[in-house]
């Protein structure tokens, strides 16, 4: 198959979007990212509650990967391919309302999953192993994180279509989508870290729900009803173009390739700087990937020294994971703070330089929690149990400055990935498939191998923030060294009019 070349342009250029429709077009990101918040901060504690060691609670993240290594690039590939007329909601919208919906399906499934295993005939004795909870939570984990990367994706393509041609405002509308983020982030950790919902919904506490899952039920309750807003806000903020940059769109009755095909046979054309994203990609989520599954559990085992599955140590393991929520809080705070922020800081001193400085700020981070982790461990706690003051206040310094460099992880990357990938010919919706690859590859690899490696060193959390730390770094130093000039590059060239090499 030879390579592909970007379409003519159009007679006539189509219209700019207006930034407050991109805003509004962005909006579903809080909704998703709600759930995600609630994800990353209760279930890994709720899996050990129902019965899953701490050493294989990270083979149950497995599922999110494995289905983002589809699901997204699948989802991007049949929205790209759907023409201009073949839906009145346009080519991107109709799986961002599908997706929602079985994100609030599943959302029931995963809150309710303790009460349908005592259907199942689950022992609900403190301690016991719940199977049939456990069954019901892995499917719908997995359906859930189906809807959540059958959402994203053609979210962040339908922003790219909506600026195309124009990095300046493709970088604007991905921040958008980070600032959501973060308010998505800090309304869903910030009701992780209440713990009074059983009293406004009592109907939550059943004989095989207590109250600490009670509470993480009532959350993915709320967690529907900002999803539903969200949606509705998205899909009715901005009208589609009719015209896009791919081919495919344009000429549905093309001869089509098989999907897996076209998205592996595509990488063989692209030029170095997409691989240089691609790989501080995979080396940021490389990184990423062991914090947000082991954050709350960190703060709960290593700093209250609470142990989840153990009937005298739950309640100072609860206390742990909801100060842990309150510490991503405040690090979503920045991550908003920094969103607004981050087009000033491309402009002024590129993009691949502002994301390479933030990851060797992960690092100092990821490092801080080590240094964290071996003086909790050799310090004498009070005999109430409760951590030191300036223990937690360093813990949840840590959380609120990684808000910075999660910030530039959740736009930079696309915005980057977007501008480059259309001199190639490739519809939007594939291209974000395509770094999602980069995402979920490491994801993968993370949720093989954090648990026993974990496990190795005596059960807790602390290689696991190691490999972090050294993953970070080296994203860091590729990113410095390898992207700014080819960012700037990029950037110019299009102002220009011409074709990026």
């Amino acid at each position: 198959m030879p390579p592909r070349t970007a379409p003519a342009a159009t007679s006539t250029p189509p219209r700019k979007v207006p930034l407050r429709k991109l805003l509004r077009a962005a909006s579903v990101a809080c909704g998703v990212q709600f759930g995600w918040a609630l994800q990353l901060s209760l279930l890994t504690p709720y899996v050990q509650e129902l019965g899953i060691p701490h050493a294989f609670a990270s083979l149950v993240w497995l599922c999110g990967p494995l289905s983002g290594l589809l699901v997204q690039p699948l989802v991007g590939h049949l929205s790209d391919r759907i023409g201009p007329a073949a839906s009145p909601l346009g080519r991107r919208r109709p799986f961002i309302a599908a997706g929602a919906a079985c994100i609030a399906a599943t959302v029931l499934t995963v809150g309710f999953s303790a009460d349908l295993g005592r259907l199942f005939g689950d022992d609900v004795t403190p301690g016991s192993t719940r199977l049939g909870a456990i069954c019901v939570y892995l499917v719908g984990f997995w359906l859930l994180d189906v809807g959540n990367n059958g959402t994203q994706g053609p979210c962040r393509a339908f922003l790219a279509d909506l600026t195309e041609n124009d990095p300046r405002r493709t970088r604007i509308a991905n921040a958008y989508f980070s600032l959501f983020m973060a308010l998505g982030n800090i309304l869903g950790y910030a009701t992780g870290a209440y713990s009074g919902w059983y009293s406004i919904s009592p109907f939550t506490v059943t004989e095989s729900c207590g109250i600490s899952c009670a509470n993480f039920k009532s959350a993915f309750l709320l967690d529907i009803i900002v999803l539903v807003i969200t949606t509705y806000t998205t899909v009715t903020s901005v009208q589609e173009p009719q015209t896009f940059g791919s081919d495919e769109a344009q000429n549905p009755g093309a001869e089509q390739e098989a999907f897996l095909w076209e998205l592996f046979g595509s990488l063989r054309y692209f030029t170095l700087p997409i691989w240089m994203v691609l790989i501080v990609t995979a080396l940021t989520w490389m990184a990423w990937f062991p914090f947000t599954l082991f954050d709350t559990d960190w703060m709960g085992r290593e700093i209250y020294r609470g142990i989840p599955d153990y009937p005298g140590e739950t309640q100072r393991y609860h206390d742990g994971v909801r100060m842990g929520s309150f510490g991503l809080m405040l690090n979503s705070v920045v991550l908003g703070f920094t969103s607004v922020v981050l087009e000033k800081l491309c402009r002024k001193w590129g993009a691949g330089l502002v994301w390479g400085v933030s990851n060797i700020l992960m690092t100092l981070c990821f490092l801080a929690m080590l240094v964290i982790t071996y003086v909790a461990k050799n310090m004498d706690y009070p005999s109430s149990g409760a951590p030191p003051t300036g223990i937690v206040v360093a813990s949840l310094v840590v959380f609120t400055i990684l808000g910075a460099p999660l910030a530039i992880t959740y736009s930079i990357p696309y915005a980057m990935a977007a501008s480059r990938v259309e001199n190639l010919g490739l519809g939007q919706g594939l291209a974000m498939g395509i770094l999602n690859l980069a995402i979920v590859i490491p994801q993968v690899i993370v949720s093989l191998g954090s648990g026993p490696w974990d496990q190795l060193f005596g059960g807790g959390n602390a290689p696991a923030f190691a490999v972090a730390a050294g993953a970070s770094f080296i994203g860091g130093l590729v990113a410095i060294l390898g992207l700014p000039r080819a960012r700037i590059a990029s950037s110019s060239s299009r102002r220009r009019g011409g074709t990026h090499r």
